[in-house]
C-alpha cells in the first residue's frame, strides 16, 4: 500500500488539499463482454484471499488482476513468490497508490491495507472513478464511514466491504431461516470472539527496512518510530486500528444486524474492557478482554458481545463440536427465539436447535456433516471470498449499488456498533447515540471520538 509522498508537502494549505480532492472522474463502465481490470493495493497476508478469489472467478466473471501496489518495494519484488497465482501474470507495479488510481486502464481497486488507511484510499479511488473492494473493518472512526458512503454515492461507485459472510450461500440460507421464523420471534443475539492472542511483544525502535516507505505506510495516522511491533502488530494499536473490538467483531456484528433485521444504529451501548494477563505485559493499547451490550430504539431485541484473548470455554458447542477455521478459537453468533436457537460457528455453517429439549433442526455446513470438521474442510482461505468478489464484479457491471451484498453503508452501520463499544469502553460508561445526526446525545466528551486528527497531507476532506 502506498501513496504519493510528494503530494502536498507539509507547507500545503487547507485550500490546496481541498483543491486536490476535487473530482476528475472517468466512469470506466464495463459491459457484459468487457473484461474488468483490477488493481491490488496492500500485499499482506489477507491479499492471498483477494488474489485467490479473483483467480477462481477469472473466467466466469471475466475479470483480471492487472496491477499491484505497495509502499514496500521488497513486497512488489517478491509478489509472484508470495502469491503463486500471480506467477507468469503480466502486471503493472506501483509504489504510489494515487498513480495507480490515475491509470485509466484500471477499472477497480481491491484494498487489503491497514484499518487507518481504508477510508481515505476508498475516497481517493472513488474520486478517480474506480470501483472499490475494501477489507474490513472499513473505518478507523465513525465519521469516516459516512464520508465513504458520500463518496460512493457522489461518484456512482460500487464499494463492497470485505464482510464476505454476506455472500456465502450457507450463511444466506441460515439468515433466510431466521427471517422465515424457524426459531420463532427473535429477542436476542450474542456474539463472541475468543482467540489465543497472548503477549504481543514490545516496541523496540530500529531503522526502517530498505525499500519501505514508512511515511506512506503510516499515512493518516500519527507518525511513530518504526519497529516490527508497529509494523506487524498494528491491529492492536489504537493509532492504526481498533483492536479485536472491530477486527473480528465487525464480521459477527454484521451477521447479528443482518439476522435481526437491524438497519439503523443502536441508541445505547455500554461496554467495559481492558488488557488483562498475559496481554497486560505487552505494548498493545486496545482491550484484549471486553464485553458490550446494545439497545435499538425500533426493535425490542438485546445484543451482547464479548472478546477474550486467552484460555476460555466454548459456547453452544462452538469450537469444540463446531470448530472455527483455526484451532482453539471460539468465534460466532447465537440467535435466540421463542421456538429455539441458532448458531453460526464459522463463515459457512449454521445449526438450529428447537424446543425445550434443543432438538437438532435444519442445518448446513461446508461438509454437510455434524462431525467436527478440520480447518481445511471448513474454509479454503485462498478462495473463501470468491462469491463475495463475484458479487462485486456483477455489481460493477449492473451499476446498481443495491446489488452489492455488503455495500459500504452496511459496512458503516456494522462498524459503527464496534466504534460505539470502543468509545463507551474508553469513557467507562454508557453512551447514547442520535441515529440521524450520527452524534452523541448532549455528550461533547463522547463526540471527541467521532473523528480523528489526520496527519497532513493525508487528510479526509469535509467535502468528498
Amino acid at each position: 500500500m502506498a501513496t504519493r509522498r510528494s503530494f502536498l508537502k507539509s507547507s500545503a494549505t487547507a485550500a490546496g488539499i481541498a483543491a486536490f480532492a476535487a473530482p476528475a472522474v472517468a466512469l470506466n463502465i464495463r459491459g457484459a463482454n468487457e473484461r474488468v481490470r483490477v488493481g491490488l493495493v496492500g500485499l499482506g497476508g489477507r491479499m492471498r484471499s483477494h488474489i485467490g478469489s479473483l483467480t477462481v472467478i477469472k473466467e466466469s466473471a471475466n475479470v483480471e488482476i492487472a496491477a499491484i501496489c505497495d509502499c514496500d518495494q521488497t513486497k512488489l519484488d517478491g509478489a509472484a513468490k508470495a502469491y503463486p497465482d500471480l506467477e507468469g501474470v503480466k502486471l503493472k507495479t506501483y509504489t504510489e497508490q494515487r498513480k495507480l488510481f490515475d491509470d485509466k486502464s484500471i477499472d477497480a481497486i481491491s484494498f487489503s491495507t491497514q484499518d487507518h488507511w481504508h477510508a481515505l484510499q476508498t475516497i481517493w479511488a472513488c474520486q478517480a472513478g474506480k470501483d472499490v473492494y475494501v477489507e474490513k473493518p472499513p473505518t478507523w472512526c465513525i465519521w469516516e464511514g459516512r464520508q465513504m458512503v458520500k463518496a460512493a454515492r457522489k461518484y456512482g461507485r460500487m464499494v463492497q466491504v470485505g464482510t464476505q459472510n454476506r455472500s456465502n450461500p450457507n450463511i444466506r440460507e441460515g439468515m433466510q431461516q431466521l427471517k422465515d421464523g424457524l426459531i420463532g420471534d427473535l429477542y436476542m443475539a450474542r456474539g463472541m470472539t475468543y482467540k489465543m492472542r497472548g503477549n504481543l511483544g514490545k516496541h523496540n525502535p530500529r531503522p526502517v527496512p530498505a525499500g519501505l516507505d514508512w511515511d506512506s505506510w503510516v499515512g493518516p495516522a500519527k507518525m511513530v518510530e518504526y519497529s516490527s511491533f508497529h509494523h506487524r502488530r498494528w491491529y492492536y494499536l489504537s493509532n492504526f486500528a481498533s483492536g479485536d473490538i472491530a477486527n473480528q467483531t465487525v464480521h459477527d456484528i454484521d451477521k447479528i444486524r443482518w439476522g435481526l433485521g437491524l438497519d439503523k444504529h443502536p441508541v445505547t451501548v455500554m461496554s467495559l474492557g481492558d488488557r488483562f494477563p498475559p496481554g497486560d505485559q505487552d505494548d498493545a493499547d486496545t482491550p484484549n478482554t471486553q464485553a458490550f451490550l446494545c439497545k435499538w430504539a425500533d426493535r425490542k431485541v438485546l445484543v451482547t458481545f464479548e472478546i477474550r484473548h486467552w484460555y476460555t470455554n466454548s459456547e453452544a458447542g462452538m469450537r469444540d463440536k463446531y470448530p472455527f477455521v483455526a484451532e482453539n478459537q471460539c468465534v460466532g453468533e447465537i440467535f435466540f427465539g421463542t421456538k429455539g436457537y441458532m448458531i453460526f460457528p464459522d463463515y459457512s455453517s449454521y445449526y438450529s436447535f428447537l424446543g425445550p429439549k434443543n432438538e437438532p433442526g435444519p442445518f448446513k455446513t461446508a461438509g454437510q456433516t455434524r462431525d467436527a470438521l478440520s480447518a481445511s474442510q471448513l474454509t479454503d482461505w485462498r478462495s473463501e471470498s470468491a462469491p463475495h468478489f463475484k458479487n462485486w464484479i456483477d455489481a460493477i457491471r449492473s451499476r446498481k449499488h443495491e446489488d452489492l451484498n455488503a455495500e459500504v453503508e452496511q459496512g458503516h452501520l456494522s462498524n459503527t456498533v464496534c466504534h460505539l463499544a470502543k468509545i463507551s469502553c474508553k469513557l467507562g460508561r454508557s453512551v447514547h447515540f442520535d441515529t440521524q445526526t450520527e452524534r452523541f446525545v448532549k455528550d461533547p466528551e463522547a463526540d471527541r471520538f467521532l473523528r480523528r486528527e489526520y496527519r497532513p497531507p493525508y487528510v479526509i476532506p469535509d467535502e468528498v
